[in-house]
């Protein structure tokens, strides 16, 4: 199997870090713009999209922050591989940045870049942020 590429992307929001917060770290925010439904029972989640289901452990929250997910398979296979919604807010102009970090195989790395923002761009439009 490939090894994957860690990549960051970072995005700027019109959103307090408060609001943000709740469309990463909660299953009814995830569910709005991330997938289709997503459900928790503790720290796993379950993201369903049309006909397929995929677990993820939630391996690291801190409040307003940051939300770290790590899918099942990963932690099956023993994989440092994650994917995380860190919430980054500048000191002096008060603007708000989402910074997400995953991996990716290098020949789907472009691919990932793209549907990363094509899923934030939903999030922007739910959030009047657009």
């Amino acid at each position: 199997m490939a090894t994957k590429e860690l990549f960051s992307i970072e995005y700027d929001f019109h959103a307090s870090r408060q609001m943000l917060f709740q469309y990463f770290s909660t299953p009814s925010g995830l569910g709005e713009w991330f997938a289709d439904d997503v459900n928790s029972r503790g720290e796993d989640f379950t993201f369903i999209w049309d006909d397929s289901e995929e677990n993820a452990k939630l391996i690291q929250k801190k409040n307003n922050e940051r939300v770290r997910f790590k899918w099942q398979t990963d932690e099956e296979e023993n994989n440092d591989y994650y994917f995380e919604f860190k919430i980054q807010v500048d000191d002096l102009t008060n603007d708000v940045s989402l910074i997400i970090t995953d991996f990716a195989e290098e020949d789907e790395l472009e691919e990932s870049k793209m549907l990363w923002d094509n899923l934030i761009s939903s999030l922007k439009k739910i959030l009047g942020s657009s």
